[in-house]
């Protein structure tokens, strides 16, 4: 029940030719573009733009490391990063495919990591021109003038978007966001009152924890981790905190979680990292107590993913997702649980938020920022954004080759594997023409989303982020994809007159394409090995995680996270950018349920995405927007007829590669 399969530890599951591994991934998108000198796309140049308050110079200095950021009885060997080459900058430092100007700001806390570079917007997606009269060069493109950065510590830095055709762009007029008093990093945000339970020690929970620890204030004596495998109790108890080896099931998640959530004064807190541990029963347990609860994912209890008698409508998470749905408007309010807050699922839902404004004020709408569901999606319709792509880059790199017959990836192996091989799934746009011949509408719920009945890790979809440009990814089923497509539907209660479509768009790290691609080759079979890369293992490269908001006035644009390895390391302990971009959603989601802790269950779509934010950003490395001019036609049709739509290219007709 651990959300990966134990850091690295090579586990030999019972092998099929169509089965599914049993643990799956705690939300992280996790896309990543490299910054390496070794990783650069020839097709994604660009030149920075001066600005008077973010010197290009400044982007290159490494985030501070303050000795007391790291808690000293939890110091992994790991973090002794090995000495850095040109190939493995620090974080800070300009991605040698796409050099922003953004500046990197100093943490003002002592005890704190240094906060993220600055949000920053850059305009444009291929050749860009520095902004006019500040231009360092000149580059045979168009124009690219730079948008206002985002956030909590944003400065007015001027970035110029990656190559990937002619750009087209103007500047922003979207307004800064003040940094609230607990930006910082290293700021303690809230106070549990009462007993806190951590279900789950994998990768997302170790590096869960020292977030906690450094956030928040608690009773130490009354902090469980529960875990049904030992191997890092003794993390846990050398900080003075109780460890529990035990499998929660459902005969007995009551009779164990009991006696530790009503023990002594105050509110607890339940922080679910796990797999295989219903999210649903946890959230209606909790709420009986009056204790406040946390997940990455719908989970169900073991089985779901293998029961041979459902049908694949079944197995998808719309399903799992209208289970908990259905809870909460049989039971509005009480004490809140917070559903789906990782880094995708979780954060790229505020990501969508902070985009379509961007998107709204540059395209010259005239909005008054909404404060409700109905408001948001009428403001995306007004927008005329007609779908989101949940885009996503990973170029961490490990030092050693992958061995034949492994299964590598830098997150859950299992978890990925659970979830590509449930039914590829997608919000379904108002403005689609065309669907696949094995697409399938779900008959009851929101309705807002199909399937098709193939795995996800075997459909690909055509995508693009700063970095790589156009790319593949795979359309790997997930929560956010089906409540993005559900919150910003505009109805009149009867008929739906508006929806963007919405989808995970995931290229994952190269060791785990090739790994896919032996699995798939060999019918399904799953290798005998799967590992987990953990920071020492990897060389160097970023985790780019955003959003594409596309077929707008100004085309497409890619608001996300572009996490390096090197900042991970040096930002916080026991884990690599993939895992820190999950883990500082956790907290963001534990701080807005402290602060908000009578809103029943709520999905992260539905909470203050600036205030979470706020808490997230000086986690997330640079977090910058580009504009591009790319569509899923570019250079299409080639040498062969393609079945496509040159009316509109952002049909998923388009999208989807056959």
């Amino acid at each position: 029940m651990t959300d990966d399969t134990n850091d690295g530890a090579p586990k030999k599951p019972a092998v099929k030719a169509a089965a599914k591994p049993t643990t799956r991934r705690k939300t992280t998108s996790r896309t990543p573009a490299s910054r390496a000198a070794s990783a650069k796309p020839a097709s994604s140049k660009s030149t920075p733009a001066k600005s008077p308050s973010a010197k290009p110079a400044a982007a290159k200095a490494a985030p501070a490391k303050p000795a007391a950021a790291k808690p000293a009885a939890a110091k992994p060997a790991a973090a002794k990063s090995p000495a850095k080459t040109a190939s493995a900058k620090p974080a800070a430092a300009k991605p040698a495919t796409n050099k922003p100007s953004a500046s990197a700001t100093k943490a003002a806390d002592a005890k704190a990591p240094a906060k993220s570079v600055t949000a920053t917007k850059p305009s444009t997606s291929r050749t860009p021109k520095p902004a006019a009269a500040k231009a360092a060069a000149k580059p045979a493109a168009k124009k690219a003038a730079p948008v206002k950065p985002e956030a909590a510590n944003a400065s007015k830095a001027k970035t110029a978007a990656p190559k990937a055709s002619a750009p087209k762009a103007a500047a922003s007029k979207a307004a800064e966001p003040k940094a609230g008093p607990t930006a910082s990093a290293g700021a303690v945000h809230g106070t549990i009152t009462g007993p806190l339970v951590m279900i789950g020690l994998g990768s997302i929970g170790k590096g869960t924890l020292p977030l906690i620890e450094r956030h928040f204030k608690f009773d130490k004596s009354r902090f469980t981790v529960i875990d049904p495998v030992d191997g890092d109790a003794k993390l846990v108890t050398d900080r003075g905190y109780r460890f529990e080896k035990v499998a929660l099931t459902p005969e007995n998640y009551k009779d164990i979680l009991t006696p530790l959530l009503t023990e002594g004064e105050g509110q607890g807190f339940v922080v679910n990292l796990s797999v295989d541990t219903s999210s649903l029963d946890l959230m209606k347990f909790c709420r009986k107590l009056g204790v406040l609860y946390i997940d990455t994912v719908v989970e169900p209890w073991p089985g779901f993913y293998f029961d041979d008698t459902a049908t694949a409508a079944d197995r998808t998470n719309y399903a799992l997702r209208e289970a908990v749905r259905r809870e909460k408007k049989k039971h509005p309010g009480g004490t809140t649980a917070v559903s789906c807050c990782g880094a995708n699922p979780g954060m790229v839902s505020w990501f969508v938020k902070k985009a379509l404004v961007d998107i709204a004020t540059d395209t010259g709408v005239k909005f008054k920022e909404p404060s409700s569901q109905k408001g948001w999606a009428k403001l995306m319709k007004k927008v005329g954004v007609k779908g989101i792509h949940i885009a996503e880059r990973d170029t961490q790199r490990a030092k050693e080759p992958k061995p034949f017959g492994e299964f590598w990836n830098t997150w859950s192996v299992e978890g990925f594997l659970s979830e590509g091989f449930q039914p590829a799934e997608l919000g379904w746009g108002t403005h689609e023409t065309w669907k696949p011949a094995n697409a399938k509408k779900h008959k009851k719920g929101c309705k807002a989303a199909i399937y098709l009945e193939q795995p996800g890790a075997n459909t690909r979809v055509r995508t693009w982020c700063p970095t790589p440009g156009a790319q593949y990814g795979f359309l790997v089923t997930h929560n956010e994809a089906i409540s993005i497509a559900d919150y910003f539907s505009v109805s009149d209660g009867k008929k739906v007159s508006y929806r963007p479509t919405c989808h995970y768009a995931y290229h994952p790290a190269n060791v785990a394409v090739l790994s896919l691609h032996e699995l798939f080759g060999s019918a399904g079979k799953v290798q005998e090995t799967l590992h987990v890369l953990d920071e020492s293992e990897l060389q160097d490269g970023i985790d780019e995680l955003g959003v594409l908001l596309y077929g707008h006035k100004k085309n497409a644009y890619w608001y996300g996270s572009q996490l390096s390895v090197e900042e991970a390391r040096d930002l916080a302990p026991y884990q690599n950018a993939t895992g820190l971009q999950v883990t500082s959603a956790v907290l963001a989601g534990m701080v807005w349920a402290l602060e908000n802790p009578e809103a029943g269950i709520v999905e992260t779509d539905e909470m203050d995405y600036k205030r979470c934010l706020e808490i997230q950003l000086p986690y997330l490395g640079p977090v910058k927007g580009y504009y591009t001019d790319w569509t899923p036609l570019e250079g299409r049709p080639g040498f062969y007829k393609e079945d496509i739509d040159t009316k509109d290219p952002w049909q998923f007709r388009n999208i989807l590669v056959r």
